[in-house]
């Protein structure tokens, strides 16, 4: 969250707000965003295309924007199918990095990912406390990867 814009806070409560009633909402497919959705042990991303809200994350205790967040309601079913499947895919590909045994190795792995999905300025934006719950690490953990020479 960026504390210089006061909107920030409200954005983010609102669309925890939404979230947590049920509602369903697909990050846009057509935008470089995304929504890192903290639950209490864990966090998961929703890139673009993905289905956020409705039974997954009622749960959410925190919502954090990457990039330019633009939300859209879906409305087909087949819209629906789609996003599912998305939100699945993102999933998997955090799953795929949580795999890895090495805390350090799914630290690098993520803000490598996140800075090729969007941009390094967009990433260091990003809390590492966000990134942890991400890949299953501690904050120090993102921290050192981020800043090796603080070691």
């Amino acid at each position: 969250m960026d504390d210089r814009n006061p909107n920030a806070n409200l954005l983010t409560s609102e669309i925890l707000a939404q979230l947590q009633s049920n509602e369903l909402l697909v990050v846009n497919p057509r935008r470089k965003n995304g929504l890192i959705i903290c639950k209490k042990y864990h966090a998961e991303f929703a890139g673009p295309g993905a289905i956020v809200g409705g039974q997954f994350d009622l749960d959410a205790v925190e919502v954090i924007p990457v990039g330019k967040l633009s939300l859209i309601h879906p409305q087909t079913s087949e819209e629906k199918r789609q996003a599912y499947k998305m939100r699945r895919q993102w999933i998997r590909l955090t799953k795929q990095i949580t795999d890895n045994p090495v805390a350090s190795e799914r630290a690098q792995v993520i803000l490598n990912q996140f800075e090729h999905w969007f941009d390094p300025l967009t990433v260091a934006k990003l809390p590492d406390e966000a990134f942890a719950l991400l890949v299953g690490v501690l904050p120090q953990t993102i921290k050192k990867v981020r800043n090796p020479e603080l070691l």
